[in-house]
């Protein structure tokens, strides 16, 4: 049997460690600082005090943090299933289109896709500005004006839907190109047969399509998982997890307790707890795609 050369183990192996130190240092100093006491104080001088796991135990006795916890999930949840369910109705619309059409749609999804976080979210703070906002302007002259100067970004409600359409909007395309993708695969000979059969539009999708992309969609499902529960830059752009907290998720409740209370081990804790939360949701479905 012929041996295999080292060589290209030994060309990758530098991107290899390069990535793997940038993903997993980043990792395993948050872990340790949140068994220490770990303040400005520390920061500064250095020699923080291991305190084990006293940092979690306050986390996990206070009722704010179950709170945080229980709107992160509600978040994440709601985020997840609107980007799936209109993900894969676009992805069936651009199977269908012609190939002109498709090409501009594709193309429309790929700007927005490609736009940064940033600047979206400056874009929908414009588009729901109470005196000047293009969304109070239309709903009023739909007839709707008690919408006349509404002010989105007082109410928490409010609030909680703009981000979810801003996080829907960013999310979509992805998901949708990559159904589509999916979707070509799909040998045409395995529709028509349905059709001839006399199969609806609905028993082609759940006995076609789903089987067909099974893991396709779990995949797609659990990177919307993880990209929805970490949004970070949305959120603290347009409300800095206000307004009373109604749009402090995970990622924004460590950061706060992080950069106003100087309280660098609470903050480490909470992303631990987060990345243990994320482990627990996703392992289970990534471990039926590997066995599918």
């Amino acid at each position: 049997m012929r041996e295999r050369s080292p060589w290209p183990y030994l060309l990758v192996a530098p991107a290899v460690a390069g990535g793997a130190f940038l993903l997993l240092y980043p990792l395993l100093k948050a872990a340790v600082i949140s068994f220490q006491h770990f303040r400005m104080g520390e920061l500064i001088r250095g020699a923080a005090v291991f305190v084990g796991l006293e940092n979690y135990a306050e986390l996990l006795s206070g009722a704010e943090f179950r709170q945080v916890v229980l709107r992160t999930l509600v978040w994440t949840a709601i985020n997840v299933v609107l980007i799936m369910v209109l993900s894969t109705a676009l992805a069936l619309m651009l199977v269908r289109l012609r190939r002109a059409l498709r090409l501009a749609v594709m193309s429309a999804l790929a700007l927005a896709w490609a736009t940064p976080i940033i600047a979206a979210t400056t874009v929908f703070q414009w588009l729901f500005q109470s005196e000047l906002g293009v969304v109070n302007w239309l709903l009023v002259t739909l007839g709707l004006d008690s919408f006349r100067g509404y002010t989105w970004f007082a109410d928490g409600t409010a609030t909680f839907a703009v981000l979810v359409l801003l996080v829907v909007w960013q999310s979509v395309p992805f998901a949708a190109l990559t159904l589509y993708a999916g979707l070509t695969t799909i040998p045409a000979e395995l529709y028509e047969s349905a059709r001839i059969d006399g199969g609806t539009g609905r028993q082609v999708f759940t006995r076609i399509t789903v089987p067909m992309l099974r893991q396709l969609f779990a995949l797609v499902a659990s990177l919307e998982v993880i990209w929805t529960a970490k949004c970070f830059p949305q959120i603290w752009v347009l409300s800095q997890g206000g307004p009373d907290g109604a749009t402090t998720t995970l990622p924004v409740y460590a950061f706060k307790i992080a950069r106003v209370l100087h309280r660098y081990d609470l903050g480490s804790a909470v992303a631990m707890l987060t990345v243990v939360i994320l482990a627990v949701a996703l392992v289970g479905n990534l471990r039926r795609m590997v066995r599918q």
